[in-house]
């Protein structure tokens, strides 16, 4: 039987556990309609091993996945999707400001910038949506 590496198990360890997100990245309460079972902070899978840039992304793809996963719990399915890619963009976003802090190439720095702002103005639109649309 293969070992798995600890960088591996970290990484599924993390994508699996829920954590609650940030009070300025949590979801509107139309976007946890699914009685929140998929919310709760269990602690952080031990990191040992991984560097400063790996573990600020995956603590991102901590954030993110649970709260994409209590959001499409709506029963609307505009508001499902909806509620579900607002922290897929949070993720998106926090992804990029990985990379402009740790990241040198050029290129992909600038595509990281061109990711903040143009998820940041979505998700804006989509709070706004929910706002005018959701019940």
């Amino acid at each position: 039987m293969r070992r798995m590496t600890p960088h591996l198990a970290a990484a599924l360890l993390l994508v699996a556990l829920s954590s609650q997100a940030p009070a300025e990245e949590a979801l509107p309460d139309v976007c946890n309609a699914g009685g929140g079972h998929m919310s709760g902070s269990p602690a952080m899978a031990d990191m040992h091993g991984l560097t400063e840039m790996q573990k600020a992304y995956m603590q991102g793809m901590d954030r993110m996945h649970p709260a994409m996963m209590a959001g499409v719990m709506a029963d609307d399915p505009d508001v499902a999707f909806v509620c579900g890619m607002i922290p897929h963009h949070q993720g998106a976003i926090d992804m990029a400001k990985v990379q402009l802090q740790y990241g040198k190439d050029p290129w992909v720095r600038e595509m990281a910038q061109k990711i903040i702002d143009a998820q940041a103005g979505e998700i804006a639109e989509m709070r706004k949506w929910l706002g005018e649309h959701a019940k």
